[in-house]
């Protein structure tokens, strides 16, 4: 029955955008009735998910399929556990839409976005069930065209039909790696159905895992795969642009989980390629962030940064595994899943808030913002918060996500092993240093945006966003607050998880490692990380934050009224918005420490005499692979097509000399060089 309910929420949620197709483009109904279905669909995958978790695995025979037979769909618990962020996050960005893509104000894209995000939720939602190959791919070709044709929604605009393309590249090049990786397994064992294959070599099996990678990596956002990432999410509508970095981005991972749940043997050298990527991923996309001016660019590359700590989670996981050590097997799996669930949750919540912010203020440049805190008080207290949870920090969820990737790595600096290990020890300095850099970032986009004085006249006229749009926020923050004073709660549904992901051929081949290492199955994550004792000290630390809250609106209410007026302000008694950091200012020291990543800096034109003319700054960073690799490489070859254009004049007669000269040269190649004359027409016969 489980599996029944996940089935039908995918088939409403893939015809919750019908209803607008048949209504006037102006009619608000198209997007209510969008909504209504894709909250029915949320409701109905989010009990099926949720039930799951007890239950094992149920399979259904659906999707004949003329000429690879049946496809298979399956529900397990690392099914269950990626399900739910889609259907959450789907339901409430259809429900934000309402507010923030209202079809009165976008007549000529509302249908268009109705009906291509319930698609994408249908697609994420098959892959996820999918047994077998041709299901998987026709999943996860639904979810790319539909991001597609969502990413370039306002295709008015020349830099979101680009962003657009660079996307549709880089996705179809992952499912051409995608192609490749199936093609592979079923030459290796013997069919398309994805079940567990113990007896594949390991040559064989290290070709599947890493066409995996690079297939799977290009979704995730991987670094250097993630160059279609930041233009994607800053062109799309923001709640488009929260489904893509919360859910997208971790089919991405689930599909590297899944191949590594069906393989025989993970090799050390597997986990420590996996942690390596991860750490320079979240170092990479950190550093990034602090140097964008673009709001939504920085939220983008703060999803490689969050990608490279889910990534880090996995790769301790994969050497534990490796070296047979389980309390690393649970403790970085359980790490890497949860950080799935919370960065789903505090990236959303993020990019919901930031487009509050851009609807009010009409603008993305952190530079053009500035006390929208006053006039949004609650769009800023749930952007605050959002950014407390990115940065790791307690008393909200990824503290706890982060804490248990911390202590997989300090369980492998301390249990010795292999050189695989090793790695742990750098490791774990790299993701200290990307959680303070994460919190300068944020200081720096809360502040500029969220405090002082406004610095653009739209700015100082936003109003606080409608309740549709509060109310999605409103729920994910509550979930940013529950896991981080309850994480104890999440224990069954991660070692179920867990489970799910090292039962399959993996867990049957590493079976005796675990078992000469002394225990013969992974144990509980409870008795590997002490969740309670840190729900206990969050739920403390969140009390105390409270009263202090309490206590500084009193006392600002007390000012307000005349009460404590201070008698002497050291003559600021009029602050303008010049006299205020903006975010270029406040990040240079930091970004001029990791010039040698980011490139060197634009200086500013030199003012001279007395009264000089006006003049403008602009800085905008260069993507690190798109602008300084790609882009160079392909004006190359426009080079190289414009010297072969000259062999495409028109005239038939070239073009009959072209056929007969590929002719020659394949009867050439394939007749042994002793035989090829005797087949041509003269040669026969020995010259009669």
């Amino acid at each position: 029955m489980t599996l029944e309910l996940v089935v039908l929420a995918i088939v409403v949620a893939a015809l919750s955008g019908a209803p607008a197709l048949f209504l006037p483009r102006r009619s608000p109904w198209g997007g209510r009735a969008s909504a209504i279905l894709l909250s029915a669909a949320a409701a109905a995958g989010l009990a099926g998910a949720f039930l799951a978790f007890p239950d094992g695995c149920a399979d259904l025979r659906v999707l004949p399929w003329p000429s690879a037979g049946d496809c298979y769909l399956g529900l397990d618990a690392l099914s269950a556990f990626f399900l739910m962020p889609v259907f959450l996050v789907g339901a409430l960005g259809a429900i934000y839409g309402l507010g923030y893509f209202p079809a009165a104000e976008n007549p000529r894209s509302g249908r268009r976005l109705h009906f291509f995000y319930g698609l994408l939720v249908a697609g994420m939602g098959l892959l996820i069930l999918a047994r077998q190959a041709f299901a998987f791919l026709l999943g996860w070709e639904t979810m790319a065209l539909s991001g597609f044709f969502l990413i370039c929604l306002e295709d008015e605009e020349r830099e979101n039909r680009k962003a657009g393309m660079v996307y549709l590249v880089a996705t179809h090049l992952s499912t051409l790696v995608l192609f490749g990786l199936f093609l592979l397994w079923d030459a290796a064992a013997g069919s398309f159905d994805l079940n567990p294959a113990p007896g594949l070599g390991p040559g064989i099996a290290a070709w599947i895992f890493f066409l995996a990678l690079a297939g799977f990596g290009v979704k995730a956002g991987v670094v250097p795969l993630h160059f279609w990432l930041p233009g994607a999410h800053a062109a799309a509508p923001s709640q488009v642009s929260a489904i893509l970095s919360g859910v997208v981005l971790k089919m991405g991972i689930y599909g590297i989980l899944r191949v590594l749940s069906l393989l025989p043997g993970l090799p050390a050298a597997w986990g420590a390629a996996v942690l390596v990527l991860g750490a320079a991923s979240a170092l990479f996309g950190v550093v990034f962030a602090l140097a964008q001016h673009d709001i939504k660019k920085l939220l983008a590359y703060h999803s490689v940064e969050n990608v490279g700590i889910i990534l880090m989670g996995l790769g301790v996981a994969m050497l534990g595994r490796a070296e047979g050590l389980p309390a690393l097997v649970v403790l970085g799996t359980a790490g890497c899943l949860l950080h799935v669930w919370n960065h789903s949750l505090f990236k959303s919540l993020l990019f919901l808030g930031a487009g509050s912010a851009v609807r009010a203020s009409g603008t993305r440049a952190i530079d053009r913002l500035g006390g929208l805190g006053r006039n949004m008080p609650w769009t800023a207290f749930f952007f605050i918060l959002g950014a407390v949870a990115i940065c790791g920090l307690p008393p909200l969820n990824g503290f706890v996500s982060e804490f248990l990737v911390y202590l997989g790595l300090f369980a492998g600096v301390a249990g010795g092993g292999g050189k695989g290990l090793a790695l742990a020890a750098g490791a774990a300095p790299v993701l200290a240093m990307v959680g303070a850099l994460a919190i300068a970032c944020f200081v720096k986009v809360s502040g500029v945006a969220f405090l002082g004085e406004p610095r653009s006249r739209e700015a100082g006229e936003a109003r606080e966003a409608p309740a549709s749009m509060l109310a999605p926020m409103a729920v994910l923050a509550l979930l940013c607050v529950f896991i981080g004073i309850a994480p104890r709660c999440l224990s069954p549904v991660l070692d179920a998880a867990t489970a799910s992901v090292w039962g399959g051929a993996a867990g049957a081949a590493a079976g005796a490692t675990l078992s000469a290492a002394g225990s013969g199955h992974l144990p509980s994550l409870l008795s590997a990380a002490p969740l309670g004792l840190v729900g206990l000290l969050s739920a403390g630390l969140l009390f105390m934050l409270s009263l202090a809250a309490l206590l500084f609106a009193r006392s600002r209410r007390a000012r307000a009224e005349g009460i404590g007026r201070p008698t002497w302000d050291c003559g600021y008694a009029a602050p303008t918005s010049r006299m205020q950091y903006t975010s270029s200012s406040f990040a240079r020291t930091i970004v001029r420490m990791f010039g040698w990543l980011i490139g060197p800096p634009r200086e500013p034109e030199r003012l001279r005499g007395y009264f000089p003319a006006p003049a403008e700054l602009e800085l905008e960073t260069e993507e690190a692979v798109l602008d300084r690799v790609l882009k160079p490489a392909f004006r190359r070859l426009e080079g190289l097509s414009a010297w072969a254009h000259r062999f495409q004049q028109g005239l038939t007669q070239q073009y009959v000399l072209y056929v007969f000269l590929a002719l020659l040269a394949l009867l050439c190649t394939l007749l042994p060089w002793g035989d090829w004359a005797s087949a041509l027409p003269w040669g026969r016969g020995g010259g009669r």
